[in-house]
Formats: C-alpha cells, structure tokens, sequence
C-alpha cells in the first residue's frame, strides 16, 4: 500500500468565462454571461495604449467582460460547458496549468434557450489548475520560487479531465 503525496494532487481552481465586444454587444456580452452563472459580469478594460483606427479602439475602452468561477460552481458550470462540445478537447487546447475552448453560440449549451435580447454570441471558456504550494510564488511578501514540477502539466490535466468530467481528447 503506498500513499499518494497530498502536495502532488490536481485541482481544479477557476473556470473563467469571458465574451469579447464593444459598445452596444458589450451591454449584450454582459448579460449573457450573468444569464449563464447568474452573477455578476465584469468589463475587462484591457486596451491598447494607442488608437488603432482600423479595428476601432482607442486607449482603455472596454473589450469584453469576463466572470470568474471558483469552488464547487466551477466544476458544475465546466460539466455543463463541456456538454456543448460534445465533452470533447483537443490536445492542442491544452497548455501548462489550463486549458480553453470556445462556444459558438450559447444556444449550444444544454438547457439554454435564445433570448432574443441577447442575439446569437459566443463565449471563451478557460479552466485553470493548481496544486497546493503555489501560495509560495503568489505571496506579496517573501514570495519564493516554484520547481517545474509543481506547476500542472498536460497529460495531468488530461488525466484528471478523463477521471473527474469523462472528456475524450482528439488529435495530436
């Protein structure tokens, strides 16, 4: 009977939903998000610092909105998110600590209907991973150094996405 080292278990530490627009889908972006978790959407302010005249942006106007998920409404909001792509990822979605995928359209979660206020938008879904002892490297005070092999690593991610929520993985 060996034990398994408690510091080396996956967990999963917030699922963040974000949509991606400006001015009036903007407004649109955000209540889709808050019909989907029922709370409260954020707008992300993450812009240029220059104008690009092209695409429309100008210093610190708002690009998106996003809301974070953490705790037992994570895991619940990822099953029923990853129920849209059929609970299927490819391996190239996936990355050191996380992964993301996007829904087309939200009429494509089960048990959502269209709203005809919120048109047909799309969502970013991205899960990220954790396990215990990276407060050593987030701490503002004496904050230290993380080993490579505490960060989560692909194939634990796959591991722990084929134990916990069924998912098959396609591609190289």
């Amino acid at each position: 009977m060996t034990k398994q080292n408690p510091m080396r278990k996956v967990k999963l530490e917030k699922v963040v939903l974000s949509c991606g627009a400006t001015g009036p889908d903007l407004e649109k972006s955000q209540k889709l998000l808050e019909m989907l978790t029922k709370r409260k959407a954020q707008i992300v302010y993450s812009g240029p610092q220059r104008r690009i005249p092209n695409f429309n942006v100008k210093p610190n106007m708002p690009l998106g909105t996003s809301v974070t998920l953490r705790g037992a409404s994570a895991k619940e909001y990822l099953q029923k998110f990853l129920g849209a792509i059929d609970n299927k990822l490819r391996r190239k979605q996936i990355v050191r600590n996380g992964f993301s995928f996007g829904i087309h359209e939200y009429i494509e979660i089960p048990g959502v209907e269209y709203k005809r206020e919120i048109g047909i938008r799309g969502l970013n879904v991205t899960a990220s991973f954790i396990r215990a002892g990276v407060r050593v490297k987030r701490k503002k005070i004496k904050s230290g150094r993380m080993p490579e092999r505490q960060y989560v690593h692909k194939d634990e991610i796959m591991e722990f996405m084929k134990e916990n929520f069924k998912t098959e993985f396609i591609g190289k």
